[in-house]
């Protein structure tokens, strides 16, 4: 069956991650460290644009914050998925130019190239008239990466095995963060080996407190449960990240976490108010780079109703 390519760019919008709690096992045989997370999406977002071409290339463009360190060839993760998707349904002629307007920090432990594959799976799948269900996209999704199926989800879900397995998790609140990125990046492989090195490894568990937290519409209950097992690994290496965990809690902050591998460092706030004091101040460290303030939960992946207009005025009006 061929497919009916569109002549009309699709865009996609995508959204940043935390993870409000981060459980990481003993390295497996295979490479991989068994998780238990829990993700938050959060009004940070890119949008991935795919307008098809008439050959089978795939290319790449970057706009937007830090567009000079996205990578322009086969190594985008964005490039990757809509290779997969092309190859699983049997369509390797297929083409696409993609274009990224980013928003999400990048190689900042927010799942920035994670979300853009997940809007390029999306995109790919509208614009080249494949009509993918979510059960077919999820599964090219861990194909990808750990985070790509939670970016394609959204909201907050329970991530077990790699990450990948979800189950949603249901909260009636709506989170104010403010979230601090650093001036560069941090490699998620080298937090990894870190913690590998530093030993302190124990058995991975369902964070049951924190799923009973969330049920409820209280900041501070669900601060007090909040925790990442990768935190000391990117502390270790980025040891003035402690300075600004320091100064935000300080500051007012419910809580205080390294995003994911880091270096991003995110805060739970107790308002907007307090969220706009709290970023006042952080942002004055010499090693903090910018701050933003974000809420959540949002949605995963969706479709934009207009393709072809500005992918950053609509980015930045949906917080």
């Amino acid at each position: 069956m061929s497919a009916e390519v569109s002549t009309v760019p699709v865009a996609v919008r995508v959204s940043a991650k935390i993870n409000l709690f981060l459980g990481v096992g003993r390295r497996g045989e295979d490479g991989y460290h068994p998780l238990a997370t829990v993700f938050e999406a959060i009004g940070l977002h890119d949008v991935v644009t795919a307008t098809a071409r008439t050959d089978d290339a795939i290319t790449v463009t970057t706009s937007g914050e830090d567009a000079d360190e996205v990578p322009d060839d086969w190594t985008n993760l964005a490039v990757r998925a809509a290779d997969l998707l092309r190859c699983a349904r049997r369509h390797p002629h297929l083409g696409v130019d993609l274009h990224i307007d980013k928003a999400i920090p990048v190689a900042g432990g927010m799942a920035g190239g994670s979300a853009d594959a997940a809007g390029a799976l999306l995109a790919c799948s509208v614009v080249w008239g494949l009509d993918a269900s979510a059960e077919e996209l999820h599964d090219l999704a861990t194909q990808l990466g750990s985070d790509v199926p939670f970016c394609l989800m959204g909201g907050v879900a329970l991530g077990t095995g790699r990450g990948e397995h979800l189950v949603p998790v249901p909260t009636p609140a709506t989170h104010t963060w403010v979230v601090a990125t650093a001036h560069e990046g941090l490699s998620t492989p080298s937090v990894f080996g870190r913690f590998d090195d530093l030993g302190d490894v124990h058995e991975v568990c369902v964070p049951t407190p924190l799923i009973a937290a969330l049920a409820t519409s209280d900041a501070e209950d669900i601060a007090d449960v909040m925790g990442n097992d990768l935190q000391p690994a990117a502390v270790s290496l980025r040891p003035d990240l402690a300075d600004v965990l320091a100064q935000g809690q300080r500051a007012g902050a419910h809580a205080a976490l390294v995003s994911g591998s880091g270096p991003t460092c995110v805060f739970l706030t107790p308002d907007e108010s307090a969220a706009h004091r709290i970023a006042a101040q952080l942002v004055q460290l010499p090693q903090v780079r910018t701050t933003r303030i974000a809420t959540g939960p949002v949605a995963g992946a969706q479709l934009l109703p207009n393709a072809v207009g500005s992918a950053r005025d609509t980015a930045g009006s949906a917080q």
